[in-house]
């Protein structure tokens, strides 16, 4: 019950076209720290995903895109931010679906989307983050890239917070403490991106 508030608030939000994040704070990190985290954003492999099956990658694909119609009519467009969503969360070891929520909280799967402190596209992330961990030539708007800084911030503060995926958020959006932003999240991860997998049958010898 206590989520319901929060989910309306995050469609309310996401129909208006609101970007949320913007208030990251920008911390000293330490040299290992910094070096760690670029080495994350600067792998550019090919983001093809790997999925336990082609099966389940079809089934999934097809899910997900379903949902995202209304937000991107163009069934290309879906797979490509599918996939790529897909690929940066199991590189970064996030749940596909949490980082999903994430999006539909932070910019409604808009690309450019500006928060008004100035946190770019699809995950909303600040400029800070290139001077710290990137390169100049990084372009926030561009989706793997914003992807791949994305989840690398949320794995660096579920990190810091030992898990503990409501403080991690809570870093993420700049409110840690505060339960409207975490809640928002996991209200659009469980209601409407959650997702099962299909049973793996067994093979007999």
């Amino acid at each position: 019950m206590r989520l319901l508030r929060p989910a309306l608030l995050c469609l309310a939000l996401c129909a208006s076209g609101a970007a949320l994040a913007g208030a990251q704070v920008e911390e000293q990190l330490s040299n290992s720290v910094q070096a760690s985290l670029h080495k994350s954003i600067s792998d550019l492999a090919s983001p093809e995903p790997l999925f336990p099956s082609e099966a389940e990658k079809q089934r999934w694909l097809g899910e997900m895109s379903a949902r995202l119609t209304r937000r991107l009519p163009d069934p290309r467009d879906r797979i490509e931010i599918l996939k790529t969503v897909y690929y940066e969360a199991q590189r970064a070891g996030l749940d596909p679906q949490l980082v999903l929520g994430v999006i539909e909280v932070e910019s409604g799967f808009r690309k450019y989307a500006v928060s008004s402190a100035g946190a770019r596209g699809f995950m909303q992330v600040m400029p800070f983050w290139v001077k710290q961990i990137g390169t100049a030539e990084q372009n926030l708007f561009h989706l793997r890239t914003n992807l791949r800084y994305g989840c690398t911030i949320l794995r660096y503060y579920l990190d810091i917070e030992k898990g503990n995926l409501f403080r991690a958020l809570g870093r993420y959006n700049g409110s840690l403490g505060k339960p409207e932003y975490p809640n928002m999240v996991r209200a659009a991860w469980e209601r409407k991106w959650s997702y099962n997998p299909a049973p793996q049958l067994a093979v007999s010898n």
